[in-house]
């Protein structure tokens, strides 16, 4: 069984607000349960939602982007 977060503890794991969190559960952004009244995320809905948004680095070679004389 996966774990259920508090909004605040995926704000803390994301290093953000908690305004952060709540507004992806508002714009349905991030998988949410709802117990009562109270709303958890799941662990894994907030690794995943990290790695959806992990921009790479652009690696470049020699060819790469050249400076104007």
């Amino acid at each position: 069984m996966d774990r259920l977060l508090t909004v605040q503890q995926v704000a803390e794991r994301l290093g953000t607000t908690v305004r952060f969190p709540r507004r992806l559960i508002e714009e349905r952004r991030i998988t949410f349960v709802k117990v009562g009244r109270h709303v958890r995320i799941p662990e894994s809905a907030v690794s995943a939602f990290i790695t959806e948004h992990t921009v790479q680095p652009v690696t470049l070679g020699r060819t790469g982007l050249r400076r104007a004389a």
